[in-house]
């Protein structure tokens, strides 16, 4: 087990030190029921049914009964206690996986949450019986043997203390092969998992023989590791012959000898009954619990503890005014500044798939600390896709992702950054809970209120009751939940906003407030992915992305040299406003004028019905309803 786990493991126990106390005081009647296993019988036998007294030796068998009464209430009033130990460590766990699943998006956060997290915690459970039971239930029963002659001590106790000490020592290497065993045998699974759907492909392009070798290779290491756990798993079947059934071989090889010193019969069926009713089993569970359970709880707990960060937020951060793009040509200009980049993109290739066309690649960007910049192109062309690779929610085929100089995906680049998605989330809760999700402490009221003020959110705020008010995510509208979402990232300390269409919802004077304040965060860096030519307008620089090629620049730039970019504006041209006109009242009696007019279709200007309202598209680009592309 790693030092970070058995840490973590040894504060949760001190912190839980009274329920620890109540689980080894109920164990105290197992002990009593251990002790009686063993006692009664040897003192039925020896003063009631071998000394010709059928009543004492009733009345002792009785005892044991009533023992193992008491022992069965202790049990149950263990497992209350054992509970009392591991729902909470459940609680914590999934804690811990919902919160990477939220602010960061974690992939793994629902293997973590229906499977890893009730592994952790069915075989803590394990643990914590077989090894409490183990530990009271050898005490018990030395003291018995010890009770019924010392001499019965000397023939038990060696061997069971060299089995223990046997399987103590192979604990460590067995669960550093158990963890290689499951290592391997998930890159093998991986391997399969994207060999196999693309077989065909694989024969097509002739590659069996490499395809071959480097799942060979996999499965050679599977095979080894399986050797090798094999191999230290006959040391553990070896701990448990010597320490349990090798004394149920001295104890008749030894009975003369101890007969011989005064031992009694019944002292030796007394002994029996120990090794074969109590220590034998506790020392096979000990063994096949820890041995197996225990590696398996510390891989899964090191995963569940290791992957990620409560720290980083869950949302992107971005930009500032010096920055560049390149798409399959020259090298990222460079800004001269003694701080790395705010992001740097190298060569990023991505595509949804092996045989996938890249939706980004051979992608180049730098932006410095403070730079504001719009992303902006035709649906589906891979905006978002951008974004999550910035976020570290999604893994480039090729190149390299930084984030204030620290490599994505990480620990540090995800604490510097805050992605804020077109859906946002909220979680029913306080005001200021919800806003404050992103920072390790509660946030001072009066930075609250001035980041709500900042962000626009004052009067939704004064309208739930103010910081302290209950939100019911159901009851905000989707522009509501954006402004909560908003301001949460705003006061946040990731120094990069990622905004992917985060503002959508809202109006345009909300919407120009929130980019705005984020673009004015000190050493803030934002980037948006645009929805209106307003923001594209507000951005110190530009990237226009069209699947064959970008340009980056600011607005005027693009309007002379990017066709894609002036179609775009044009088609976030507003609707004029048509001027009022009479209707014919001679000829027009339904008020419907024929003759066409501006505004009217046939004179170059189209409402086009599937954008949004207050939008129009030039004819000229209606075309096919296609996506846009470069033209000319």
């Amino acid at each position: 087990m790693s030092a970070g786990v058995r840490s973590r493991g040894a504060r949760f126990l001190r912190a839980r030190w009274r329920v620890v106390v109540r689980l080894a005081c109920w164990s105290v009647l197992e002990t009593g029921q251990t002790f009686l296993t063993g006692y009664a019988p040897a003192r039925a036998l020896d003063e009631g049914f071998l000394a010709g007294r059928a009543g004492v030796g009733l009345a002792w068998l009785g005892v044991a009964g009533i023992g193992v009464v008491l022992g069965a209430y202790g049990t149950a009033r263990v497992y209350a206690a054992v509970a009392a130990l591991v729902e909470p460590l459940r609680d914590r766990l999934v804690e811990g996986v919902v919160r990477r699943g939220v602010r960061e998006a974690d992939r793994g956060a629902l293997s973590g949450l229906t499977q890893q997290v009730e592994i952790a915690r069915d075989t803590f459970a394990g643990l914590v019986m077989v090894s409490r039971s183990f530990v009271f239930t050898a005490a018990g029963a030395l003291v018995g043997l010890f009770s019924l002659a010392p001499l019965l001590l000397l023939v038990v106790g060696p061997p069971l203390v060299a089995g223990v000490a046997l399987f103590a020592a192979t604990l460590r290497p067995l669960a550093r092969r158990q963890e290689a065993f499951l290592v391997a045998d998930e890159a093998l699974a991986d391997r399969l998992g994207t060999v196999c759907p693309g077989l065909r492909d694989v024969t097509a392009t002739g590659a069996e023989e490499q395809i071959a070798a480097d799942t060979g290779r996999l499965v050679d290491a599977e095979f080894g590791a399986a050797r090798s756990l094999a191999r230290w798993s006959v040391l553990r079947v070896a701990s448990l012959a010597v320490g349990g059934q090798l004394p149920l071989v001295l104890l008749p090889a030894a009975a003369p000898w101890l007969l011989a010193r005064g031992v009694t019969t019944g002292a030796l069926v007394g002994a029996l009954a120990y090794v074969t009713q109590s220590l034998l089993p506790a020392l096979h569970n000990l063994v096949h619990g820890l041995g197996t359970s225990g590696s398996r709880l510390t891989v899964v707990l090191r995963r569940l503890t290791s992957a990620g960060t409560d720290d980083a937020p869950g949302e992107a951060t971005l930009p500032e005014p010096e920055s560049a793009a390149r798409h399959h040509e020259g090298t990222a200009p460079h800004t001269a500044t003694a701080a790395p980049p705010a992001l740097s993109l190298s060569g990023v290739t991505f595509a949804y798939g092996p045989a996938s066309a890249p939706v980004v690649e051979e992608f180049d960007l730098v932006l410095p600390p403070g730079a504001h910049l719009a992303v902006v192109g035709p649906s589906g062309i891979g905006k978002s896709t951008l974004t999550a690779l910035v976020a570290g929610l999604l893994r480039p085929a090729g190149g390299r992702i930084e984030v204030c100089g620290e490599p994505v995906p990480s620990p540090a680049a995800a604490a510097r950054r805050v992605l804020i998605p077109q859906e946002a989330y909220v979680f029913t809760g306080t005001v200021a809970d919800n806003l404050g999700h992103f920072r390790a402490d509660p946030v001072p009221e009066a930075e609250l209120l001035a980041a709500a003020e900042a962000v626009g959110m004052g009067p939704l705020l004064e309208r739930l009751g103010g910081p302290d008010a209950v939100v019911d995510p159901a009851a905000l509208s989707a522009g509501e939940r954006q402004l909560v979402a908003l301001t949460r990232a705003y006061l946040s300390h990731a120094p990069l906003a990622l905004l992917d269409e985060a503002t959508c919802h809202l109006d345009p004077r909300t919407e120009e407030r929130a980019e705005q304040a984020f673009a004015a965060r000190p050493g803030g860096t934002l980037v948006v992915v645009a929805h209106r030519i307003s923001s594209a307008r507000r951005a110190d620089r530009v990237l226009v992305m069209d699947g064959t090629g970008t340009a980056c620049g600011t607005h005027g730039e693009l309007l002379d040299v990017s066709p894609l970019y002036r179609d775009l504006v044009g088609s976030w041209t507003p609707v004029p406003v048509p001027r009022s006109e009479p209707a014919l009242a001679l000829r027009d009696a339904d008020g419907v004028d024929p003759v066409a007019r501006p505004g009217l279709t046939g004179d170059g200007r189209h409402v086009v019905a599937h954008r949004p309202v207050g939008q129009v598209q030039a004819s000229g680009d209606l075309g096919d309803g296609g996506s846009f592309r470069r033209q000319g």
